[in-house]
């Protein structure tokens, strides 16, 4: 159990310096960002894809079997998303009307980051309950996701009229909810063994709803034939390495 702390501790102080890519929006062309982030979407849902698909669910069915409740939790996992993005994208359409009340949804979106890298601490403390393999598959499968995203929080925050310290402090705020969230993944599993089983299937929907509703259809914005192809290029690219880090 000592090993699973740190190796969660770790992973989830890694995921929350991923905040600071939004550095990137400083140094970089805003033009040059967004034709580079568009492949890391792609890159991005394979991998999250290959995480749900080719480690988390194999495991848990290999441990308790593919039974009606894994369906549920799968379904949970679908919904809860379906939920957090709702309750954002509301609160994004009721408060940009004017430019005053653009800072009641910035910290909406703050609050809903926060949960969101909450349950992502989560997810990763219950995969490396799970095994270590799919712990440290799982945290790169997180890490990928996180970049773009942060990127674009970043972007929220300073269109808001935040300074760019500020910004980045409080993403990188919002970013530590992971670490929170895997203690209190961990404390759930020692007082519950089957508490794992309910986490993973829970997190296959949710990286099967991130994947599918918010970065696929990002992909299909792009229609021309070159770029294109390099997406699916990246996106496959995503799903081999989880394939590759099978064998790690």
């Amino acid at each position: 159990m000592v090993n699973v702390l740190i190796n969660s501790l770790i992973s989830v102080l890694i995921v929350s310096m991923v905040s600071f890519i939004g550095i990137l929006t400083f140094l970089v062309n805003e033009k040059k960002l967004k034709r580079m982030t568009i492949y890391l979407v792609s890159f991005s849902a394979g991998a999250l894809f290959g995480d749900a698909f080719i480690h988390m669910l194999p495991e848990t069915v290999e441990k308790v079997g593919f039974g009606i409740n894994t369906s549920l939790f799968i379904m949970v996992g679908i919904i809860s998303f379906f939920i957090l993005e709702k309750i954002i994208n509301w609160h994004h359409y009721h408060y940009s009307h004017t430019k005053e009340q653009t800072h009641p949804f910035v910290f909406t979106n703050l609050i809903g980051d926060a949960s969101h890298n909450f349950i992502d601490g989560l997810i990763i403390a219950a995969s490396y309950l799970v095994s270590t393999s799919v712990g440290i598959a799982t945290t790169v499968a997180v890490v990928l996701h996180e970049m773009p995203q942060e990127i674009g929080d970043l972007g929220i925050l300073l269109h808001a009229g935040f300074s760019k310290g500020k910004a980045l402090l409080f993403n990188f705020v919002t970013a530590l909810m992971a670490v929170l969230g895997a203690i209190v993944s961990l404390i759930l599993a020692s007082y519950a063994e089957g508490m794992i089983f309910i986490l993973i299937p829970f997190a296959v929907g949710g990286f099967i709803y991130v994947a599918g509703s918010d970065l696929i259809p990002e992909l299909h914005k792009e229609i021309e034939i070159k770029k294109s192809l390099l997406q699916l290029l990246a996106f496959i690219l995503g799903i081999s390495i989880m394939a590759v880090m099978l064998l790690l």
